[in-house]
This record gives C-alpha cells, sequence and structure tokens, in this order.
C-alpha cells in the first residue's frame, strides 16, 4: 500500500511516504513558513523514493486540533493533491498521532495528551492503546489545563507540550496516577501514516470534499453562542 502523509497543525512541519512498504519522511521544526516547506518536502520525498504521486494510493493528513493557520495549509494541501489525482483522504487526529508516537517509544498503555493551545488553554484527550495502536476513550477537548483529569483511575503517561507549558496544573490533577511524561512530543506525518493505514484497511477514509478541519474551539464558541 502506497500512501502520502502530511501535517502542519504545529511547529513541527512534517510529510511522509510509503512506497512498496519502505517509509520516507521528513520533519523540521519551524514557526512559519509550513505552506511553502510542506510542498518543497514532497518534492523531496518522491525523489528519495524514485516515485510520483501517480504512485500514492491514498493521503492521510494531521486533521487537528492544532494551529488555525497550520491546520487550515494542511487541508488545504491534502485537499488539492487528494483533488487533483482523485485519491481517497484519510483525516487522522493530531492527539492521537502524539498518543501513538507515545506509545512507540515508550511502551506506555494509558496516555494523557495535552498540547499548548495558546490563549490559557490546551488540546486534551486520553487514550488506550489496543491491538499496538491508540484509541480515543473519551472527547478531544479544548479547556484550561485546570480542567485536565484522569479519564478513570488507572495510571497515566503524560505527553504533548502542554505538560511542559502548564507542567504544575497537570501534575497536581493527574497526582499519584501520573507515572511519567514527556513534553517534546509533537504529531508528525510518520506517525499519521501508520494510523492511517489501519484507517484505511477498515474503509474509514472520505472524498477531498469530505475531508473537514477540525478546530475544536469553533465547538466551544458555537456552545457559547447557544447557552447565551
Amino acid at each position: 500500500m502506497n500512501l502520502l502523509a502530511l501535517d502542519t497543525s504545529t511547529e513541527s512541519c512534517s510529510a511522509a511516504i510509503t512506497i512498496n512498504g519502505v517509509l520516507y519522511q521528513q520533519q523540521q521544526m519551524t514557526q512559519r513558513g509550513h505552506s511553502t516547506l510542506i510542498l518543497g518536502m514532497l518534492d523531496q520525498l518522491f525523489k528519495q523514493a524514485d516515485a510520483s504521486i501517480a504512485d500514492i494510493e491514498a493521503l492521510a493528513f494531521g486533521r487537528g486540533p492544532g494551529s488555525f493557520t497550520g491546520v487550515r495549509i494542511g487541508v488545504g494541501a491534502a485537499q488539492g493533491i487528494a483533488f487533483a489525482r482523485e485519491l481517497p483522504v484519510i483525516p487522522v487526529s493530531t492527539l492521537a498521532a502524539v498518543a501513538q508516537a507515545a506509545f512507540d517509544a515508550f511502551g506506555q498503555q494509558n496516555i494523557a495528551v495535552a498540547m499548548d493551545a495558546r490563549m490559557d488553554e490546551i488540546y486534551a484527550a486520553c487514550f488506550q492503546v489496543k491491538d499496538g495502536f491508540v484509541t480515543l476513550i473519551d472527547d478531544e477537548k479544548v479547556c484550561t489545563a485546570k480542567q485536565f483529569f484522569p479519564a478513570n483511575s488507572e495510571n497515566w503517561f503524560g505527553a504533548g507540550n502542554g505538560w511542559q507549558v502548564y507542567a504544575e496544573m497537570l501534575q497536581a490533577n493527574f497526582s499519584e496516577q501520573l507515572i511519567d511524561q514527556q513534553a517534546d512530543i509533537y504529531p508528525v506525518a510518520a506517525t499519521i501514516l501508520k494510523l492511517a493505514e489501519q484507517f484505511y484497511l477498515r474503509g474509514e477514509f472520505v472524498s477531498a470534499d469530505k475531508a473537514l478541519p477540525v478546530y475544536l474551539r469553533n465547538n466551544v464558541a458555537k456552545k457559547k453562542a447557544q447557552q447565551g
């Protein structure tokens, strides 16, 4: 299965492809220029693999949550490529990508992801591992660090840069249930690709026009408006 994945949702800009079972990947930390950088990465990857977009069977992307501008860039790039080649698209949660990376690196089964969302908030969710892949066990949400607690009574591993920015509050909330934490884990295309392979095999993909971003903060704004 030949897949392409990209992610521009955070300062970690990345792209990856699998061609005939071989993974090629690129990643760079940057605060800006994602739109230009991601296209250059894809060009370099196809050159390294001696392949072209015509060899790709499906496209995956980090659908958010993350930087508003970054998520929009990722969606736009994914839709543009998918429309041109009529490729099926696999939107992948960036929080799930962080959780999967944490499991792959540290082998922890319960992972609490907290990514800095600015404005004194975090993007947060809890995941558990089943058969080597992370599964969401509660809702993805945007909230203050003060509002993020363990999903159950088990022990948890903290992942994502929210654990650095709001370390004191999150450590207090998880208390003795927190067994360790790793803040420098970001969503990357290679991990998104790994998750996307499973989704694709289960038929969980959409057409390019249905490849939509997930911002979370918009949902909060709608709820507040409805409450008013």
